[in-house]
């Protein structure tokens, strides 16, 4: 992590955001992490500081070890259910409003770009809004499963079957969703600026959508506090609070 950021380099990145054809924009925890969700990869507060990945949310955990992998995920979605989008969501459905970026691909699977407003959300990693029987097929909104499972430690079981539902979360063993991804790829190759807000890149693939649109001749914008394998790529690099910076980002880049 660096001091604070310069007038010049945010003044930079308002200036590459107004004058973009076509802005694309990928968030990641840090983004998430001012409206009290926790990262997962940060040494001390992070989720997987605490728990291994693979025991407790993989497609294995779930299958085989449900109430291990219910249990770690029940604080979790109450953080998620308390949450409200932040200055740095608010900023970016702002963008999008006003013709200034296309697209949000998200890591997050909070939500809470939709619930700023945004309306173009590519979720990589799925949505805790909804259940999924893998048996039966059916998908049902979170909905009175969300009281029963948080607020009484009841699993989520399928009305139409009895099976037991799974959040539609992409878990480690699972491959993303398909028709999301090729969305994403497609906005990437289209770019000519990418915006990396609250990422540190290191989750793959998501982490390599900044280098498609950068090979296909997009420029850089990281927002990080952490550094990445792509700031030396990038034309405007800022170690921050996304909810501090954005909004300023964003009020620069809509000036008449």
């Amino acid at each position: 992590m660096t001091g604070e950021p310069s007038g010049e380099e945010i003044l930079k990145a308002g200036a590459l955001l107004r004058s973009a054809r076509h802005a694309v924009v990928l968030t990641g925890a840090g983004i998430s992490t001012p409206s009290g969700i926790p990262d997962f990869r940060s040494h001390v507060s992070g989720l997987w500081s605490k728990d291994n990945p693979m025991e407790v949310a993989s497609l294995s955990a779930f299958r085989y070890r449900p109430e291990r992998f219910f249990a770690w995920l029940r604080p979790l979605a109450a953080q998620i259910a308390r949450a409200s989008p932040n200055s740095a969501h608010q900023a970016l459905a702002d963008l999008e409003k006003a013709g200034l970026i296309k697209a949000v691909i998200t890591q997050n699977i909070d939500g809470l770009h939709q619930a700023a407003g945004s309306q173009v959300v590519l979720e990589l990693h799925g949505s805790a809004k909804s259940l999924t029987c893998l048996f039966c097929r059916r998908v049902y909104p979170i909905g009175h499963f969300f009281e029963e499972f948080v607020g009484q430690g009841k699993l989520p079981y399928c009305p139409n079957c009895g099976k037991l539902l799974k959040p539609d979360i992409v878990l480690f063993e699972e491959m993303l969703p398909a028709s999301v991804w090729q969305q994403a790829e497609v906005h990437c190759r289209q770019a000519d600026l990418m915006l990396v807000v609250g990422s540190s890149l290191e989750v793959s693939p998501a982490g390599g959508l900044p280098w498609t649109a950068f090979e296909h001749g997009a420029r850089l914008v990281i927002l990080n506090f952490t550094p990445t394998y792509l700031d030396e790529q990038a034309s405007v690099v800022i170690h921050a609070d996304a909810a501090e910076i954005l909004p300023q980002l964003a009020a620069l880049a809509m000036e008449s």
